[in-house]
């Protein structure tokens, strides 16, 4: 796929249902996508099903090259997928966004074939042995979200393809061009029927797909409504569940900090990808003697941060995916004014405007229970509280029902990490927040979701276990 017209005509339709989709940055029609049913997933699981003895029966070293050949084929065609990924998503080409993205892919396909997992002797006393293997589950079910829609999927593809299982693919509803786009690049090395990918609404073949007796296991990154119903969805069939649900990640600053040493950390952790990531800085405590400083420091980084249509060069900043995230941050931003919160930057979006932008807003002087700091917006709006004692922060910190990421900014260490140990998040940084490694297991606590991916743990989450004794 080395041009994005080859890689736009090999997803296109072209027969069946399909809907336009457009570019959320200038409204520009970039494509067609096929809108399937739920017959075409039966179709794509039962392909699975047919072709899993074969790829599981293949040993692990010869999986591991066709991830390998798979992240060649992704870092062949890496410009024009940050094209699509760009027009589609919005998200811009540079900065930690469309480039990043894809060659995140390669990245975490090359860790995870790359990943050792030996088997474990559990038991070797002289009189018992036994050892622990793990075994394909079958078919995996992979539903990706609309935020980062290439690189979420391979977090789910990868490990399990590893494992000796084959993939159905589901892609988002506003993203599905990037997820066919991924497929297709990968199944130019994949043997036929390991990675499928179909293309459909949630309510029905997302909702068919969790429902399958057929599929072994599902991963779901995504909000936890959503996340609540997979799991009442996959009951009947006991189905195992990797899920990554919604996040609304707290950051904790100490009084020792240097205001202007962390203002640019305290950004990208916010409004990376423009907000739109589960594990964004959502929420941000800051103590009184140095509220003011953080405050202007990071206003500073933040209002020389350009915003604007992503296949611009310059911009690093993008659009809101689609218009209906854009009216939830609009709609917390008026609540934090109308509540007599301090808006320092932003807020003053263009509703008549083309495209889904909606300005870098940091928000101070707010009420720690007002609707921008308890719901999860998901947008470039920052709410930063103003606190004194430490007790209580972490009382704030803790007290939603949501746990996936948290973070705690001190020149003290050893200091930051006894007050992580108190905040109750599946991640907490240091003087950092939001970075992931493929070698370092990450999930959510409470009802950000359960189950780990990444690592030794991702391996281990998409196979069944198995003691040999004897």
């Amino acid at each position: 796929m080395e041009s994005y017209d080859r890689l736009l005509e090999a997803i296109t339709p072209s027969s069946g249902p399909s809907r336009d989709v457009h570019d959320p940055a200038t409204g520009e029609l970039i494509g067609t996508a096929p809108v399937q049913d739920v017959a075409d997933l039966e179709r794509a699981i039962d392909t699975a099903v047919a072709a899993q003895p074969a790829w599981a029966a293949l040993a692990d070293e010869e999986r591991r090259g066709y991830l390998h050949r798979a992240a060649d084929a992704i870092e062949a065609a890496a410009e024009p997928l940050a094209e699509l990924l760009s027009r589609e998503q919005g998200k811009p080409l540079n900065g930690p966004n469309a480039r990043f993205e894809v060659g995140a892919c390669v990245a975490w396909l090359r860790a995870t074939a790359e990943t050792p997992l030996p088997v474990e002797v559990v038991v070797d006393d002289g009189e018992n042995y036994a050892e622990l293997h793990y075994r394909p589950i079958g078919v995996v079910g992979a539903i990706s979200p609309w935020n980062w829609p290439m690189m979420i999927a391979i977090w789910q593809i990868a490990p399990s393809l590893r494992m000796g299982n084959t993939v159905v693919a589901k892609p988002a509803e506003t993203t599905t061009l990037s997820g066919l786009a991924l497929v297709a690049v990968m199944n130019e090395v994949l043997p036929a029927g390991v990675l499928n990918i179909v293309a459909g609404p949630g309510r029905t073949v997302g909702d068919a797909l969790t429902k399958s007796p057929k599929v072994g296991k599902i991963m779901f990154t995504g909000s936890t409504p959503v996340g609540k119903r997979i799991i009442e969805a996959s009951a009947n069939n006991v189905t195992r569940l990797t899920l990554e649900l919604g996040g609304n990640d707290a950051g904790i600053v100490l009084p020792d900090v240097d205001p202007a040493a962390i203002a640019e950390n305290l950004f990208w952790g916010a409004f990376i990808n423009t907000g739109q990531t589960c594990a964004a800085l959502k929420r941000l405590y800051v103590h009184d003697s140095v509220y003011d400083e953080v405050v202007a420091a990071l206003v500073e980084v933040a209002k020389n941060v350009p915003m604007g249509v992503g296949l611009d060069e310059q911009n690093v900043l993008g659009p809101l995916q689609n218009r209906g995230q854009y009216e939830i941050v609009d709609r917390l931003v008026e609540s934090a004014k109308a509540a007599g919160a301090r808006v320092v930057l932003g807020g003053d979006p263009d509703h008549d405007a083309v495209g889904n932008f909606y300005p870098t807003t940091i928000v101070a002087d707010i009420d720690p229970h007002n609707d921008l700091v308890v719901e999860e917006q998901f947008g470039p709006a920052l709410p930063v509280i103003r606190y004194s004692d430490l007790d209580e922060v972490v009382g704030l910190a803790n007290e939603l029902e949501v746990g996936l990421g948290a973070s705690v900014w001190s020149a003290d260490r050893d200091r930051a990490r006894e007050i992580a140990a108190r905040l109750q998040a599946g991640t907490v940084w240091i003087n950092s927040h939001g970075g992931l490694h493929p070698m370092v297991p990450f999930g959510g606590a409470k009802q950000s979701g359960y189950g780990r991916e990444f690592g030794v743990e991702g391996l281990k989450a998409v196979a069944e276990p198995q003691v040999v004794s004897g």
